[in-house]
């Protein structure tokens, strides 16, 4: 009698064969069943039963997602599972996955698609395996290695004190020297005006370089936008071909459908700039850099970590440079870790690419070859679909004079620095009162209800925090405008402004002045 079982229904694979059905079920580390097109279990054998503790008349019929842990699901990663797996033919992945008992276990996944001879999906097959003690075999492993490597953090410690001290001692040469030719006598003007550019110079240089020393360890502050990377690079295009130089040729590729990102603008384009250095820095005979980017869902496994869901975009920066030899490669992410020569650069470059991306919610990615090139893949998260992307600010200049006069309660413990703003606030017209801490700033809140148009605020201060302040006051006056300021903290690197302005120190008289006026 002829078979009348339908040829395109998934389960059909166990009922062609009894035994290929007694074989699978006989499985007793696997879990291998069958899903529907749209991830509704179809069969259920031992080795699932046995890990998952599930019997076959609990779960045949329902979705398959029931299995992942509620963050999964919320993030739709059993529909994303399914979705790749029927893209591209098969998917793995490892994660973790919950019993019926409600405990989690980790597991190494493969989906494939199944297709009927007509080339139509029906269904997927599922395999699954317990590997927690793999995995906590690899935590030990990574715990043990901990340990060793602390020797090497304090030898990395020392390398990073010694180089901040002397480009910080480099850099103070130039501020001192200058300081004391003004004050000499008989200086005409063009001399003047030279060396004070010297010094505001100077400091934007020890600010980029407090910068890139706090990105690589995650504690800068981080503005996120909505932008476009190819606007972007467009807007950064005479930049980098100067940066470049003629020897070497440039070409950007960008899709018509890239989304947009949202990250810090600025550290995004400090995290481009770094890498073009460093590919023109490996081709001084020249040759050439492709700038590229696409739309992906998810992060590719990383020799640091396992891959990554989530919407990305990957700028990628290609060169055909001298390569970087494999020993090398493995600490190229390290601060003031370079092979360049004595004043050729202070390796901080691509530590505040690793930590802008990190801190940034993505990855940072290279491959290399001696003799063959080398190519950066910096993941960003792509920005909800509701985000519209802002357009690149052109610099202008403003006047020093502000818009009006601002009855302002600056909050500073330090007393050289809580001088020095409330003359340069007093000399820009504002009426100005220094609280030397937060309880005395509160003070003169309650004493002086209404007198102030804004609450100018350090940090990082003993007792309540600037971002305690801020949270006292809007609880209190919430009309009150709260300007934050810092130079690094801890709690807004990790939890962003609370909702508050913030102005990084150091700060110009530019920066003061847009604040003044927004």
């Amino acid at each position: 009698m002829q078979d009348e079982t339908p040829r395109n229904s998934a389960t059909a694979l166990f009922a062609q064969d009894d035994r290929f059905h007694i074989l699978v079920n006989s499985i007793k580390d696997y879990a291998i069943y069958l899903l529907d097109r749209d991830g509704y279990i179809n069969s259920w054998n031992a080795g699932a039963e046995r890990f998952k503790g599930y019997k076959a008349d609990e779960v045949i019929g329902e979705h398959f997602s029931r299995f992942y842990t509620e963050e999964d699901r919320e993030a739709q990663i059993p529909n994303r599972a399914l979705q790749l797996a029927a893209d591209n033919g098969g998917y793995e992945a490892e994660g973790w996955r919950v019993r019926k008992d409600g405990t989690r276990f980790w597991a190494h996944v493969i989906i494939d698609a199944i297709y009927d001879e007509t080339n139509e999906l029906v269904g997927f097959a599922k395999i699954t395996r317990d590997i927690s003690d793999r995995k906590r075999a690899q935590e030990e492993l990574e715990r043990n290695r901990e340990a060793v490597s602390q020797s090497q953090k304090l030898e990395a410690i020392g390398r990073v004190t010694g180089g901040v001290a002397h480009d910080f001692n480099n850099l103070l040469t130039v501020i001192r020297s200058s300081a004391e030719l003004l004050l000499q006598g008989n200086l005409n003007e063009e001399k003047r005006i030279r060396y004070i550019k010297a010094i505001a110079e100077t400091a934007d240089r020890a600010a980029l370089l407090t910068g890139q020393l706090l990105a690589f360890a995650r504690q800068q502050p981080l503005r996120p936008e909505v932008f476009n990377v190819a606007e972007r690079v467009e807007a950064l295009s005479r930049i980098i071909d100067t940066t470049l130089g003629s020897p070497i040729k440039l070409e950007a590729h960008f899709p018509a459908d890239l989304a947009a990102v949202e990250a810090d603008p600025a550290q995004f384009d400090t995290s481009l700039l770094n890498m073009v250095i460093n590919a023109r820095d490996a081709m001084p005979n020249g040759g050439s850099l492709y700038i590229s980017a696409r739309n992906v869902s998810e992060i590719p496994p990383i020799r640091r970590h396992a891959g990554a869901f989530g919407d990305f975009v990957a700028i990628t920066i290609e060169d055909t440079g001298e390569g970087i030899p494999k020993d090398v490669l493995e600490r190229i992410f390290e601060p003031f870790y370079t092979t360049k020569g004595v004043n050729k650069g202070t390796g901080l470059g691509l530590s505040q690419v690793y930590g802008f991306a990190k801190q940034s919610g993505g990855e940072i990615d290279v491959k290399s070859e001696p003799g063959k090139g080398t190519a950066f893949t910096l993941y960003l998260p792509r920005a909800k679909a509701t985000s519209q992307p802002v357009a690149p600010s052109t610099p202008y200049v403003q006047s020093a004079t502000p818009s009006r006069s601002l009855r302002i309660l600056l909050v500073e413990d330090n007393d050289t620095v809580g001088q020095f703003a409330l003359n340069l606030m007093t000399e820009l017209g504002h009426d100005v009162t220094l609280a030397p801490e937060a309880h005395a700033a509160l003070q003169h809140l309650r004493e002086r209800r209404g007198e102030f148009d804004l609450v100018f605020s350090d940090v990082v201060m003993p007792g309540i925090t600037g971002v305690e302040l801020g949270q006292e006051i809007r609880r209190h006056w919430p009309d009150l405008r709260v300007v934050l300021t810092t130079g690094y903290s801890h709690v807004l690197a990790e939890q962003q402004n609370h909702g508050f302005e913030l102005l990084r120190k150091p700060y110009s008289l530019e920066d003061l002045l847009a604040l003044f006026r927004g």
